[in-house]
């Protein structure tokens, strides 16, 4: 017997199958997808088994025979087959690729790489004549004892009375141990009667879905912040549950809170799993074995969720499906979208893409057809935010720098009323330059040749692209001034004028430093949940999926700071952040206020998010992708050209550009090759192409030539985006 191997090396020339020999006391294990150990030149490595050869052939070159068999099932069902050479084709990645990224790390291809399941010690009496004889002493006794009123206990709860004597009682099999995997994450939340009746809104919904629970259909949710969505999911789920169907939830990674996994898991208890990049291996190990042992029935997850190995899926919900996150950025480049469209074509069974600001495509793509459009257009409480626009060239004239004066004087009010406030800037750090007043030298990161943020809690300056960090400036390394001076603000100096100016304010700060540590965002949001602060200051992680009912003011700072990074998409961005952020206020009862503070006070952008006009600003932006020719009204390809050496990438970028031109349509737009807005990360320099086109077909052999003519070259990467979410 042969079987053809796909070994677990990404290199692009590798990108095939290896046939090996199987060993005759081997054979009885052999099943397609599961892992196996071959030598692979001077290596052993693992690999997966895609095909079979049990009728004898000859071949022109020595066989070797494989090492090892891993796994006594399947790791990769027939389904994900088939999809992983989907996404091999799709997203240009080599196929090894696919299939790792759709895995836990316990279960992909990777040599020497364990992960054990976690197990639990229970004793138990053994049936045994003359036991007095057995037993010495008072604790043995009291162990006996214990035992004989319960028909089995922990064994750690047994070794609070003696350990030694729980062991010699074992080895005298008067005792008998009993070892249980259990899973890492099992905590037992009850389940709340939870019957909630929806609006007339939600109901319409509710029923139109309903109605194509058995075919494939997408939907595109458009509701506004508050408007009821996660109910209407919840009813859907209860919908497809009683089929005896299965259902996967795809949330934002940031949105992934301890709120909505608990208000799930009380409704649903534990037929839940749980996928996120928060889950240590063993943990995220433990959950798809839940999914595969078809212990649970919905699966709430970021991104890679999309892949949980149900076999009788009965709905794919994607909330916020406007979100970035949905696209991965490094290789396989798939989007959580297609791949859930792909999935749910397969199981017949609809799609729902919810958000308060779809993205301009999906919007799109409801206008003509392609989706059903469905509309939540009133909150739950009736009651959308005020939004108030503050025009910082004026405060500055006025001397206010940091916080306006209105925002001050509502943040005083808040705090009389014991009412809490969210501060939003979407910026870690403290400063975000450092600079030499007396010769202008600006410290930055010596791998990516961007300014170092300044981080006061640790006193250093760090590069937010490589992570390389350093000791803070103390005088010029040119002219040796010390005279520094720093400009800019992030969250940690944002915290500190808050404190300076509110004395008396219990303040907590969410950004990527502040939740490092595993359950730190946990601890924060329900801390702020309980009311033990009044403020929190953050990034974008407090833009989405926080539900705080005493929240009646959120604060802007900053609110055009992502109109300035070069990329078409950025008046999109801008819209659906502060749209989202002033969708945090006023949850509750009381009625909400959100001040955005910005020096652009009239791009459309924002007056649209300020008037929660949705429709408004879509044709605003649709006549600007228009005339521009970017999506949704051509499709894009961004050709990375990298290399540590600048002229070689330029070089190269020159080839593929003149290749490109001789053998694509006219009809296909080519854009450069020029510097990529970040030209040097960690020491390699990064270039770009950036095609327009209408139709795939124009394009993805062309595409395909240059990826295969760039897999043996060690000197350049070619990297190919299709339909990039960033440039």
């Amino acid at each position: 017997m042969t079987i053809d191997v796909l070994v677990e090396v990404k290199a692009r020339q590798v990108d095939k199958t290896f046939t090996y020999l199987v060993p005759k006391e081997l054979e009885n294990k052999i099943q397609i997808s599961v892992r196996v150990l071959v030598p692979f030149g001077k290596r052993k490595i693992e690999g997966f088994i895609l095909k079979i050869n049990k009728e004898k052939i000859e071949y022109d070159y020595e066989l070797k025979e494989i090492i090892d068999v891993i796994d006594d099932h399947p790791v990769i069902n027939s389904e994900m087959l088939e999809l992983g050479k989907y996404i091999s084709k799709k997203y240009l990645s080599p196929l090894i690729s696919a299939y790792q990224t759709m895995l836990p790390t316990a279960l992909k291809a990777k040599k020497g790489f364990i992960v054990n399941k976690k197990y639990v010690s229970y004793i138990k009496l053994n049936n045994i004549k003359d036991l007095d004889k057995l037993v010495n002493n008072d604790k043995q006794r009291k162990i006996i004892e214990l035992l004989t009123e319960n028909e089995r206990m922990l064994k750690k709860e047994l070794e609070k009375i003696s350990a030694s004597a729980v062991k010699t009682l074992i080895n005298k099999k008067v005792l008998i141990e009993i070892k249980e995997e259990i899973y890492r994450l099992n905590d037992n939340i009850e389940i709340k009667n939870n019957n909630i009746n929806l609006n007339s809104e939600q109901t319409k919904v509710v029923n139109t879905i309903k109605n194509y629970l058995n075919k494939f259909k997408p939907f595109l949710l458009h509701g506004v912040t508050g408007s009821g969505k996660t109910e209407v999911y919840m009813h859907i789920i209860e919908e497809v549950l009683k089929k005896g169907k299965e259902a996967i939830v795809l949330v934002p990674e940031i949105s992934l809170t301890p709120q909505i996994v608990a208000r799930f898991k009380e409704r649903f208890g534990n037929k839940i799993a749980i996928l996120h990049s928060r889950l240590n291996d063993g943990e995220r190990y433990d959950e798809w074995r839940k999914i595969e042992r078809k212990e649970v029935s919905i699966v709430i997850g970021a991104r890679s969720a999309v892949f949980a190995p149900f076999t009788n899926l009965g709905v794919i919900i994607i909330d916020e499906e406007h979100s970035l996150t949905y696209k991965q950025e490094n290789i396989p480049r798939y989007h959580a979208i297609d791949i859930a469209l792909y999935r749910a074509k397969k199981h017949h069974c609809p799609v729902i893409l919810g958000s308060a600001t779809p993205s301009i495509e999906s919007y799109t793509r409801a206008k003509i057809g392609v989706y059903e459009l469905l509309e939540l257009k009133t909150r739950i409480n009736n009651n959308l935010p005020k939004v108030l626009i503050i025009d910082m060239k004026e405060e500055i004239k006025r001397g206010s720098k940091i916080l306006s004066r209105l925002l001050k004087e509502k943040i005083n009010e808040r705090l009389e009323k014991k009412e809490q406030v969210i501060l939003f800037l979407n910026r870690r750090g403290y400063t975000t330059v450092v600079t030499c007043h007396n010769c202008g030298y600006t410290d930055k990161c010596p791998n990516c040749d961007i300014p170092l943020t300044y981080h006061k809690t640790s006193n250093t300056m760090r590069c937010h692209y490589c992570g390389y960090g350093k000791s803070k400036l103390v005088s010029c390394p040119k002219c040796h001034s010390k005279d520094i001076n720093e400009f800019g603000m992030g969250t940690q100096k944002l915290e500190q004028e808050i404190q300076n100016n509110f004395p008396n304010a219990r303040v907590i700060r969410m950004d990527i430093d502040s939740t490092s540590r595993k359950g730190s965002h946990e601890k924060i949001i329900s801390a702020f949940a309980n009311r033990e602060y009044d403020i929190l200051v953050g990034t974008q992680m407090i833009a989405k999926g926080l539900d705080f009912e005493n929240v009646t003011l959120v604060g802007v700072l900053n609110g055009d700071a992502s109109l300035n990074i070069p990329d078409f998409r950025s008046a999109e961005r801008t819209f659906q952040l502060l749209s989202q952020v002033a969708g945090r206020a006023g949850r509750g009862n009381i009625p909400g206020l959100v001040i955005i503070q910005t020096f652009n006070q009239d791009h459309y952008s924002i007056v649209k998010a300020s008037m929660h006009d949705y429709e408004g600003f879509y044709e605003e932006e649709l006549k600007l992708r228009k005339s521009l020719k970017y999506p949704p009204y051509y499709n894009l390809v961004h050709i990375k050209i990298e290399s540590k050496d600048y002229n070689m990438a330029q070089t190269e970028s020159e080839k593929i550009k003149n290749y490109l031109t001789s053998h694509l349509p006219k009809t296909v737009i080519i854009l450069g090759p020029n510097n990529s807005n970040m030209l040097k990360i960690n020491n390699i320099y990064h270039l770009q192409i950036i095609l327009k086109y209408k139709k795939k077909e124009e394009v993805n052999d062309i595409l395909e030539t240059i990826e295969n003519q760039y897999k043996i070259n060690n000197k350049v990467d070619i990297e190919i985006d299709i339909n990039p979410l960033r440039l």
